[in-house]
């Protein structure tokens, strides 16, 4: 019986529709939701340096200057802070902007070392600041609880945007530290899946290498001409194998056993079972192998679109170079005024600093 090397679909097809099983209905499934993805993932590799090479000419110049003025802006509201007199009001907007700011640049890229460390200090300060805060509130509390009197005595000493600038704090950390932990976690479940999967394909890829290798295996060939042929094919296996390519081998392996008379239509539950964990393992791969690529492509801090498409990318890109060129143009602006006092007096009278 000579082996028929051309591959055929992997899908169950022999019986009508309607007559297959569950698991077999899942099976095609999920070969349809494979080839798919191969040819996303096609598609991203093919797109991946061609788009970083638009990201680097288009966004990234813009993002190393935007960078630079809003840094040079933090070091200038720092030193106004630490040289000058502000109202407690004005303090609770400065205090705000260089939280603010802190923030934006503390994982920035185009910054450099020592800037990079002054953006650290600053953040440290209003985190060690917050902490403060926070003793000095739980040491008051008792005092507070059923002696409504002395609270409200004690607030009206206290200016009411010193209290604003505790609140804005607690919210901004309490916020940042939420957001740290959704994406820690999330980035831990990702990473059990990831491995997960790779666990799976690791299983199931030698599994079936080693029952492909048994039906073919040409040191069992008595026959010359078909000894030759089954090398040639244990090449491809081996090379499938090495690729670590499961789909492929799949479908060989579902196409040797229909050679040898086997009907996919009576394939046993233990087999299609087989087939539904290899296939679900070979699809969370292909996903973790895209989603690389594509958190490669994801620059800003708005969340990712999901089933983003490479035409998108390209979209997105030129849609941020408006944005950010026009942002740029502000915050020259703001940081001419920020030079001097009286233009910083001029930015936080008017609430635009």
């Amino acid at each position: 019986m000579a082996l028929d090397t051309k591959m055929t679909d992997l899908k169950i097809t022999s019986q009508p529709k309607a007559k297959l099983s569950v698991q077999q209905k899942k099976i095609n499934d999920l070969i349809e939701q494979i080839e798919q993805l191969k040819q996303q993932l096609q598609l991203w590799q093919n797109a991946q340096s061609e788009i970083q090479s638009y990201l680097h000419q288009k966004l990234m110049p813009i993002y190393r200057d935007l960078h630079t003025v809003l840094y040079k802006q933090m070091e200038k509201l720092w030193a106004h802070l630490q040289q000058q007199e502000f109202s407690k009001a004005d303090l609770v907007l400065l205090d705000t902007k260089l939280m603010k700011l802190a923030k934006q640049l503390k994982k920035s890229q185009y910054l450099n070392t020592t800037q990079l460390e002054k953006v650290v200090e600053i953040e440290q300060f209003y985190q060690q600041y917050d902490a403060l805060n926070q003793t000095k509130k739980a040491k008051k509390k008792p005092i507070f609880e059923n002696n409504p009197i002395v609270e409200s005595e004690i607030e009206d000493q206290n200016s009411i945007s010193e209290n604003a600038a505790y609140d804005l704090n607690d919210d901004e950390w309490d916020s940042e530290k939420f957001q740290r932990e959704k994406e820690e976690h999330q980035r831990k479940r990702l990473q059990q899946k990831r491995e997960k999967a790779e666990k799976l394909v690791d299983q199931s890829l030698k599994t079936v290498y080693l029952k492909i290798t048994a039906m073919i295996h040409p040191d069992r060939e008595p026959n010359e001409a078909k000894k030759v042929e089954k090398t040639e094919l244990q090449q491809v296996v081996n090379q499938a194998y090495e690729q670590q390519d499961l789909f492929y081998l799949l479908k060989l392996q579902l196409q040797l056993e229909t050679n040898q008379g086997r009907n996919p239509k009576a394939l046993s539950d233990e087999h299609l079972k087989f087939y539904k964990m290899a296939l679900e393992a070979q699809s969370q791969r292909l996903l973790s192998q895209i989603e690389e690529i594509t958190d490669g492509f994801h620059w800003s801090e708005k969340p990712k679109a999901k089933n983003m498409q490479v035409k998108d990318v390209y979209k997105v890109i030129d849609t941020d170079v408006v944005t950010l060129k026009e942002q740029l143009k502000w915050e020259n602006e703001r940081l001419k005024y920020m030079v001097k006092l009286s233009g910083l007096e001029m930015l936080l009278g008017n609430g635009v600093l």
